[in-house]
């Protein structure tokens, strides 16, 4: 597995949504890699508990509070920190709430990238250029919904029939149009900004305690002993731990960062082993074997029918280009959730397994 050699070690790194799942985990890694990092999120945490808190991150990094939505927040933000790498990870995540609330949707995940955007244009301008590796995460979803059996590859046709999936299809389209308006790969001496977007999809993994995800749903169900409620069983997904996207993130970063980023500033899918697509169905029932106990029932579909029945990614780019590669399969995805959970259940010390679960992944 990639290691990334000192490209982060005293690196000024700025994590959008740190106080995510995703952005705990990556947070988690960079402080290891050596990296000064500056986190941003919303005041109130996304679930109580939380990663972020359950880890003490907040003692170990810079630990900022705003709204992503607060374009004069953001671009203050920027200016006084000038990162070296932006990880954009800050956004509204799950379908179920796009649905509901679809304008604030649109305004974090599409109005919200583009603050960013222009925060890093901004401090772009004022001095000699500077490398500033620029990596925005957007999700598997951006794609339109073509049911296809394949997985999906970059240079597919971009959609979203839903509130979530549009404004993350959005956010694609705005990084475009900075990229070939503002921070052309060709002209980087000039302005010095290696910008790339990442999509990944269904990841898993210790830490994740939001509502209205898989995992987390059955992981509150056998804690509880209670009946996972599956709602759509049949439904294939790209399953991933969540150090497998991550691992792209950061190798991809230090591509950024090197003497020919021109050709990484590009949109990039980091996908699963898994070719074949694992479903929902299977996923419940391999936790309930990993767990020792367990049942599932059935819910009912609430999304209207929005969501996506088929879904899978093809990382063949990531793979040639690189040189990346899957972790984890879904099963020991599965088997490192529940023994991060368990440990949680342990009253363990947090930060301590989460650095444990990266060191055995690479």
């Amino acid at each position: 597995m990639l290691r990334f050699d000192e490209t982060y070690a005293g690196k000024s790194v700025l994590v959008t949504g740190h106080t995510g799942f995703k952005g705990a985990w990556l947070s988690t890694w960079l402080l290891e890699l050596g990296a000064d990092v500056v986190g941003f999120s919303l005041p109130e945490p996304v679930s109580e508990p939380n990663m972020f808190d359950v880890c003490g991150l907040a003692d170990r990094m810079t630990d900022r509070r705003g709204d992503i939505r607060d374009r004069a927040a953001v671009a203050a933000l920027v200016a006084e920190f000038d990162p070296d790498v932006i990880f954009h990870m800050a956004a509204q995540p799950i379908v179920l709430t796009g649905i509901a609330e679809p304008v604030e949707t649109f305004e974090v995940n599409a109005q919200g990238t583009v603050h960013v955007l222009e925060a890093v244009r901004e401090v772009a301008a004022d001095g000699p250029a500077k490398r500033r590796a620029f990596v925005s995460i957007t999700t598997d979803k951006v794609y339109e919904d073509q049911n296809w059996p394949w997985g999906y590859r970059e240079t597919d046709r971009l959609g979203g029939k839903d509130p979530y999936s549009a404004s993350k299809a959005m956010a694609e389209l705005s990084i475009h149009a900075y990229r070939r308006t503002y921070f052309r790969p060709e002209d980087l001496a000039d302005h010095g900004v290696a910008l790339s977007s990442v999509r990944a999809g269904n990841v898993i993994g210790g830490g994740d305690l939001a509502p209205h995800r898989l995992v987390p749903d059955c992981i509150r169900a056998l804690q509880a002993g209670q009946p996972i409620e599956v709602r759509n069983p049949a439904s294939v997904r790209p399953w991933q731990h969540v150090l497998v996207p991550l691992s792209g993130y950061l190798e991809l970063g230090r591509r950024l960062l090197g003497d020919d980023a021109g050709e990484f500033c590009e949109a990039w899918n980091f996908g699963p082993a898994d070719e074949a697509g694992i479903t929902v169905g299977q996923v419940a029932d391999q936790l309930i074997e990993i767990w020792g106990s367990g049942s599932v029932t059935a819910g009912e579909p609430d999304t209207g029918g929005f969501e996506t029945f088929l879904l899978r990614l093809a990382f063949d780019k990531a793979a040639a280009k690189l040189r990346w590669k899957p972790g984890y399969d879904w099963i020991e995805a599965l088997q490192e959730t529940a023994a991060w959970f368990r440990a949680l259940d342990d009253d363990a010390d947090m930060y301590a397994t989460t650095v444990d679960h990266i060191d055995q992944f690479g």
